[in-house]
């Protein structure tokens, strides 16, 4: 009877985080920054699921890691709240309303000329004002000084000289290394400690299974020529290599896609626009891209692959994070990553966004419009999506 009644007991609270997590699926517009709000609120000052030092602890590891923060942390909270299996019951929840959104917009996009649309150059120009947005608000928090802007500078230029599909990984890596080096003796208080219910053992498994995944999948993708391996391998790798969130991997994927010719560039940041009008994590612009290249199936497949890394990152990081958060060198290497994905994001709101979205001036003046909407009047992110697909329409009969 006893065991009955647990059994029963952790039913209801996966069901319970399964409802919570897909109605904050349908209405959590704004990026990650704003998902976390959501989070707090729903989670911590409502319901109280967690403290406030632990979910700060649970936001500073996802932040750690690459992927997509706000999700890692869904993740996490239904960790802790119901095992692994609330961790999978809360991504659920939270990412299939976007997933489905964007399937569906690519299936219906399919066979139309997109390129022309007026509406499509408007949820472009959308992109332009969402990025620099972006760019504003991580450049604040994470080159406050002039050492982080020479790196973030760096960045820039290298990502901008040599465009190859290794030069964003290398980057990573030598901002690592240079943070290492100038903020290792960087020392901030960390007296609270936070345990998690996950084993050790667990996650040496699903750090092995990363890893694992991170070398063979292109080894894989040689050897078979199967295009839904080479498609699980682009999306499961540019899951893996993101740090700084859904912006960043916007260049990751283009170089995986569109020189490769699987998708139009047109199509590609017509796709990146519409992800800006769903609520939930932008990775899900996965599915877009997987819908366009694959129908529904692709999609699917493609949301798993790129959402992966972070599952496997999450569980496999969570026993030992008390421990590495208080070692002020992984600190210092972090500063410097951050402050290259400030590069790396200006790298990419240039190219392909600028380029392939400000072609007149009335575009930027429209660009200008949206941006002061959004940043000054504070308006919702939906309702930027709206006037850019409608202004973008008007545009093209000017």
């Amino acid at each position: 009877m006893d065991v009955k009644t647990k059994k029963m007991t952790r039913f209801q609270a996966l069901m319970e985080i399964l409802a919570i997590s897909t109605r904050l699926g349908f209405t959590s517009f704004g990026g990650p920054v704003a998902h976390l709000g959501y989070f707090h609120e729903e989670y911590i000052r409502r319901r109280k699921w967690m403290d406030e030092k632990s979910y700060a602890d649970l936001v500073a590891l996802c932040q750690f890691l690459p992927g997509p923060a706000s999700s890692q942390v869904g993740i996490g909270i239904g960790v802790m709240r119901a095992g692994v299996l609330g961790g999978i019951v809360s991504f659920l929840g939270f990412t299939i309303p976007s997933v489905v959104a964007l399937i569906a917009f690519a299936l219906i996009l399919q066979g139309l000329n997109i390129g022309d649309a007026g509406w499509i150059h408007g949820l472009k120009i959308v992109a332009v004002a969402v990025v620099a947005h972006a760019i504003m608000g991580m450049a604040t928090k994470l080159v406050p000084d002039l050492k982080r802007k020479a790196i973030a500078l760096l960045s820039l230029v290298v990502i901008l000289v040599w465009q190859t599909a290794y030069t964003q990984i290398g980057v990573i890596l030598i901002a690592a290394f240079i943070g290492y080096v100038i903020y290792k003796n960087h020392r901030e208080d960390n007296s609270a400690s936070i345990q998690f219910p996950v084993s050790p053992k667990f996650g040496i498994i699903c750090l092995s299974l990363f890893f694992g995944l991170l070398i063979l999948l292109p080894i894989l993708r040689e050897v078979t020529q199967l295009d839904w391996v080479a498609m699980f391998d682009s999306f499961y790798r540019s899951g893996s290599l993101v740090f700084g969130g859904g912006h960043v991997v916007l260049p990751l994927l283009e170089r995986e896609f569109v020189p490769t010719g699987w998708l139009s560039e047109e199509a590609f940041l017509a796709g990146y626009g519409a992800a800006q009008a769903v609520p939930g994590p932008l990775f899900t612009f996965a599915a877009y891209l997987g819908a366009v290249m694959n129908g529904w199936t692709g999609g699917l497949l493609a949301t798993f692959a790129i959402f992966l890394p972070a599952f496997l990152l999450i569980l496999g990081t969570l026993p030992f994070w008390d421990q590495l958060r208080r070692n002020p060198k992984v600190k210092g290497a972090l500063m410097g990553v951050n402050a290259a994905v400030v590069g790396i994001l200006i790298a990419a709101f240039y190219q392909p966004i600028w380029t392939s979205s400000i072609l007149a001036p009335r575009d930027f003046a429209f660009a200008a419009v949206l941006f002061s909407m959004l940043v000054y009047w504070k308006l919702p992110q939906w309702i930027i999506v709206v006037t850019g697909a409608a202004g973008g329409a008007l545009l093209s009969f000017i």
